[in-house]
């Protein structure tokens, strides 16, 4: 592929040129190295870090990668409910949703494609995700609801577009919340310093809502009920964060805690009410708290007691 791209910014602005390329969206800053892509500008090779100005001539050229196949791989499913719509879920903590970023094997559509077989044929347009209507981290825990066909699939999205669908997770954190209850907005961007996480700003980036209710508080952990009235990526993570309780075991946002250091991130999706496809009063379905809460709970009443 070749392409010549004449630089439009603001005058007197400048940035660098693959945080250019990416913001255009002809290639994701990850596919630079697997595409092989170059980059000229008159003719002579431009690094990634060089920064263009408003003007600036430059050349594209790369290859277009093969579509990768994923093909289906038999898995224990925690299925909590079926019908001939739908499959909903108990994800288990480290377990990637679907395909990419080096994750090509063990992931739950995976798991979904062997156990359905027919999910293939529903979307065949769909190689990476068929049927999948949300995500969940690969280490956040619990209920996640799928779709068995196209029609099915916009009817659930459209829910969580609209925001009728009502998800609550449960989530352990270091500190103490504000209040007893309480609302943590602000709008959620990208990291300017690290393009794997996510940062609340004033103004910028998507407006996001969570509401939060205190479950039970040690000296100085939190085990909180949260509300997803928005669904931002790493929404409640970054969050409880701007709080100052992030979640415990949290290898993103959070340091390695000093007195449990062992523990995995203690997020998980707890409940979903949604309407099915053909009724008109929505469901709701509840994933069993993990055993690793209950663990965690009984450690800190034993320390506080000590």
């Amino acid at each position: 592929m070749e392409k010549q791209i004449t630089v439009e910014l603001p005058e007197g602005d400048s940035l660098r040129v693959d945080r250019y390329i990416s913001r255009l969206g002809i290639l994701k800053r990850s596919q630079f190295e697997a595409s092989g892509l170059q980059i000229t500008q008159g003719g002579k090779p431009l690094k990634l870090s060089k920064k263009v100005t408003n003007g600036d001539i430059i050349n594209l050229y790369w290859e277009e990668p093969e579509e990768p196949r994923y093909e289906a791989e038999e898995m224990d499913l925690d299925i909590l409910f079926e019908n001939e719509n739908v499959i909903v879920l108990n994800k288990p903590q480290g377990v990637v949703v679907h395909p990419g970023n080096g994750n090509y094997h063990g992931t739950l559509v995976q798991g979904l494609l062997f156990y359905n077989r027919t999910l293939s044929d529903e979307f065949s347009t769909e190689k990476v995700r068929p049927g999948i209507v949300h995500r969940l981290d690969k280490d956040t825990s619990g209920l996640i609801i799928t779709a068995k066909n196209y029609e099915t699939l916009e009817d659930l999205s459209s829910q969580f577009r609209d925001r009728s669908t009502e998800k609550y997770y449960i989530a352990l954190v270091k500190g103490r919340m504000p209040s007893r209850r309480g609302d943590i907005e602000g709008y959620i961007k990208r990291d300017d310093r690290n393009r794997k996480k996510f940062t609340v700003h004033d103004s910028q980036g998507k407006y996001a809502l969570t509401r939060y209710e205190v479950l039970k508080a040690w000296e100085n952990y939190t085990l909180v009920k949260l509300k997803l009235e928005t669904g931002r990526t790493h929404q409640l993570r970054v969050h409880l964060l701007s709080v100052g309780c992030p979640i415990l075991g949290d290898p993103v946002y959070s340091r390695k805690d000093n007195r449990y250091p062992q523990m995995p991130l203690m997020l998980h999706s707890w409940i979903l009410r949604i309407t099915l496809p053909g009724e008109e009063e929505p469901r709701e379905f509840t994933a069993p708290v993990p055993e690793r809460f209950q663990q965690m709970e009984d450690l800190l009443n034993r320390d506080e007691q000590k």
